[in-house]
């Protein structure tokens, strides 16, 4: 059941990525990949979120974490295209906003998850 519960998720958090991008794409295009960024930023947010809610309080059974964190967000955020983005960027010769993204998106997804656990601790 569990593996069940990561796959479900998964493919529910691609399709959000893929919407994300989707929306995104048409006003942003290609020189810079802020689809990438904002579903890795707004999913460290919600992973900090989640983490509290489930793994501190206990607020939800601990088989959400599968679905929610692993599989969700798991499928939802993604490490390999923001590598991809980042070596097109550097590839075409956009030496500095390779730099802003690699930057923004780490300082970003960290403070997201803290912002994350933070916020919903004071709940």
């Amino acid at each position: 059941m569990q593996w069940l519960a990561v796959a479900m998720g998964g493919a529910l958090g691609a399709m959000g990525r893929f919407a994300v991008n989707a929306l995104v794409f048409p006003v942003a295009g290609l020189r810079f990949p802020l689809g990438t960024m904002i579903v890795n930023v707004s999913g460290c947010l919600l992973m900090g979120v989640l983490y509290v809610v489930i793994v501190e309080r206990g607020l939800l059974p601990g088989e959400w974490r599968n679905f929610l964190m692993v599989g969700l967000l798991g499928g939802f955020t993604t490490f390999s295209a923001f590598s991809l983005d980042a070596l097109a960027l550097w590839q075409n010769g956009h030496l500095a906003l390779t730099f802003a993204y690699i930057v923004l998106t780490v300082t970003l997804c960290l403070a997201g998850t803290l912002a994350g656990m933070y916020l919903t601790r004071m709940l």
